[in-house]
């Protein structure tokens, strides 16, 4: 048995799984068996989940009746829509908000049928904070469309036009699982004690909470509205380097060379600002991205510095219209639907997750009464 302290468990492998891998020598993702090349720009939200979850790709009818069965749990009680109104009335960012909401859910004893109440509701909690939050009352339900329309209609209030739905569906898709992460491993954690499925999906909320696991792509956006021009992107970017700055949306500490989230993920801004957005700014992201990317080269030759997934998940987003409070949240409502996953395939496995500690404290420290302790004792 492996007995040696591994900070952050770098190396340990903790679970079994079929529903992702990460190749990042070769800068490829597979999600349930596809490649996310494949995956992404094709499938709807609700193709990938029931791949996660079955193991195979559905047919049309199969992925009809998915489909009618997520929509029948897209609504939420009257005690989650309180929990919307009084922490966004209080100025819970929407993080927090998600979290709070999301406790609130009712629970059947079905993990399954638990799972996909969360990751169905995701959406409506996520949308109906930032209708609050713009004065308006959330959607307590959203019936028709699937997945990525319902959050676009939870957020508005309207229909998302086809572009902006693609675009969307694509993010998800591209977000839905990504190994054994920290949000996801503390839902397998979860889930591994025999606790409900809720509570799993809330904890992993938590995890993606933090800065070193959700990533901030706000930053690399704000960096190319802050350079403001062609021109001014090397000056900009050079100076940034000799002052030893970090360069948000650049660099993975898995993927070697590209991160294909990136790619996938910039594909569709292309096609998203080509007939929905603007280009300009497509156009201004492109260049600052290849000026960055010369620059690594010839401040850290050989480090192979790549895109990754924050650089693109910005210009997609703000392409959406989504404010940058948006951001990690709409991670959180694409994300969901593989936290469920990992979730219900650790119930399956049957065996709790109890890793070991090195004790490195105190040993025969002596009992002292209480009216003989001073200060050193």
């Amino acid at each position: 048995m492996l007995n040696t302290f591994s900070p952050g468990l770098k190396g340990v492998i903790a679970a079994q799984t079929r529903l992702s891998h990460i190749d990042g020598e070769r800068g490829q993702l597979t999600i349930g068996g596809c490649s996310l090349d494949d995956l992404a720009p094709n499938a709807t939200y609700e193709e990938a989940l029931y791949l996660l979850l079955n193991d195979r790709l559905p047919t049309a009818a199969q992925l009809a009746d998915f489909r009618a069965e997520l929509a029948a749990l897209r609504h939420l009680p009257e005690v989650t829509l309180a929990v919307i109104r009084e922490a966004v009335g209080r100025g819970d960012a929407i993080m927090d908000v998600l979290r709070a909401a999301a406790a609130t859910l009712p629970t059947t004893g079905d993990p399954r049928t638990d799972g996909l109440r969360a990751a169905a509701a995701f959406p409506l909690i996520v949308g109906g904070a930032w209708r609050v939050r713009q004065g308006h009352d959330p959607l307590a339900q959203v019936a028709a469309g699937g997945h990525a329309a319902a959050y676009l209609a939870a957020l508005t209030g309207t229909d998302p036009s086809p572009a902006a739905q693609r675009a969307l569906e694509t993010y998800l898709i591209t977000v839905i699982d990504h190994g054994l992460n920290a949000s996801t491993f503390t839902a397998r954690v979860i889930a591994s004690t025999g606790s409900d499925l809720i509570s799993a999906v809330v904890g992993a909320v938590g995890a993606l909470k933090g800065p070193l696991h959700g990533g901030a792509p706000g930053p690399a956006l704000q960096l190319v509205r802050e350079i403001g021009s062609a021109e001014r992107a090397e000056p900009v970017l050079r100076a940034m380097f000799e002052r030893g700055e970090l360069l948000m949306g650049f660099g993975h500490r898995v993927y070697r060379v590209r991160d294909p989230r990136a790619d996938v993920l910039g594909a569709e801004a292309e096609r998203l600002f080509t007939t929905d957005g603007d280009r300009a700014l497509y156009d201004l992201a492109r260049h600052v991205e290849a000026v960055a990317l010369r620059l690594f080269e010839e401040y850290k030759p050989g480090r192979r510095i790549q895109t990754n997934v924050e650089f693109y998940t910005a210009l997609l987003l703000n392409g959406l219209r989504l404010d940058p409070d948006l951001f990690a949240p709409t991670f959180a409502v694409g994300r969901a639907g593989g936290w469920v996953a990992h979730a219900l395939e650790q119930i399956a496995a049957g065996k709790i997750i109890r890793p070991t500690s090195e004790y490195t404290g105190e040993t025969n420290r002596p009992w002292i009464p209480l009216e003989e302790r001073t200060p050193s004792a």
